[in-house]
């Protein structure tokens, strides 16, 4: 079949640029000297080259061929070994930072609904159904280093939604340590629980050393990744000092892991989850950022003993997500479309970087 030759011509030559058979810089043979070779029409040749175009493996210049580009560790993990659907363009997917492509969105919502009609009637488990959490920790795996179980993982309606469920887990009588300046929600929501706010000052890398040190916080609540409205990263070096204030103080560090998928490091930033003493992270993320904001869906991993205590506390509450967004989110982390956006926009994000 058609399909199975481009595909199959797609992954022998990622295969051979992956492995440094066409190392970076490198020109590809010619569409019809690989349509020669291997016995294919060009337009199975084209096919398996516009994937390679699309997924950051080799470039197109113009009346001069195709060039390699991919550099190990440069790009996002991906799911799949299934490429795009032939017929998919780069003007069709590139979409914008905050925007993920509505072709791809309506084609998962077409999927779901033609292979999960039964399933979508049925109601949710109160953590959200299981499909979801296993892509989530297979895409947590690759992307963050992230080794989770499905049953740490709870699905809801957004960072607000967590908050809430947060102070409930954690509070009334801790006291927690918010970035100054901070998204106004995440005090907004804490206040509205009863819970006692402090307000640590940021420098340029993170909160100030001597705010941290003064701090009588027992939570954390941080952004390390591109923190809102200042846009600060915090470095390496005050990631381990939020490290060891959770191992001195024994305090939970709330990890809001917000718009991380777009760094333009070749390699993420370890998580705090990670790297905190065992029971004391908890990491969340939407996909506001990444899909659309009207989206209303995220996740958060607990640590085993909280995972037990929101069982008790909270665990009677229902699914905040609608099923069927459920199921679509599954299937676009799954086909690997997800991470092929992010890695589009990434690209894009570096090109706009250079001078």
């Amino acid at each position: 079949m058609s399909e199975a030759r481009y595909m199959s011509l797609y992954k022998e030559l990622r295969s051979l640029i992956t492995q440094g058979d066409y190392g970076f810089g490198k020109q590809l043979p010619s569409k019809r000297t690989l349509a020669a070779d291997k016995g294919l029409s060009l337009i199975t040749v084209e096919h398996a080259l516009n994937i390679l175009c699309e997924e950051g493996y080799i470039q197109a210049r113009p009346r001069s061929g195709y060039y390699v580009i991919y550099q190990p560790d440069a790009l996002f993990p991906v799911a799949s070994d299934l490429p795009l659907p032939p017929g998919s363009t780069a003007s069709e997917a590139e979409g914008s930072r905050e925007q993920f492509p509505f072709g791809l969105w309506a084609r998962a919502v077409r999927r779901v609904l033609s292979e999960q009609q039964e399933a979508l009637f049925q109601r949710a488990p109160g953590v959200g159904i299981l499909p979801l959490r296993l892509a989530l920790c297979a895409y947590l795996s690759r992307s963050r280093g992230l080794h989770v179980q499905p049953d740490q993982l709870i699905i809801g309606s957004g960072a607000e939604y967590f908050y809430g469920l947060l102070a409930t887990l954690l509070g009334p009588r801790r006291l927690f340590g918010i970035e100054e300046p901070s998204y106004p929600l995440i005090r907004q929501v804490y206040e509205a629980q009863g819970l006692r706010c402090e307000s640590l000052l940021m420098g340029s890398d993170g909160i100030l050393s001597s705010a941290l040190q003064e701090s009588r916080a027992q939570v954390l609540h941080l952004t390390p990744y591109n923190s809102y409205p200042s846009g600060i990263t915090a470095s390496a070096s005050k990631r381990a000092e939020y490290v060891r204030f959770a191992r001195e103080r024994k305090a939970y560090i709330i990890e809001d892991d917000y718009d991380s998928e777009f760094t333009l490091s070749s390699k993420a930033e370890e998580t705090l989850f990670s790297l905190v003493p065992e029971g004391r992270g908890i990491y969340l993320n939407t996909f506001s950022r990444t899909i659309a904001p009207s989206l209303r869906a995220g996740y958060m991993v607990l640590p085993p003993r909280l995972m037990q205590k929101y069982r008790q506390q909270a665990g009677f509450y229902s699914c905040s997500v609608p099923v069927l967004e459920q199921y679509v989110l599954a299937y676009l982390l799954d086909s690997g479309d997800f991470e092929r956006h992010i890695n589009r926009v990434r690209r894009r994000l570096r090109r706009e970087e250079l001078p």
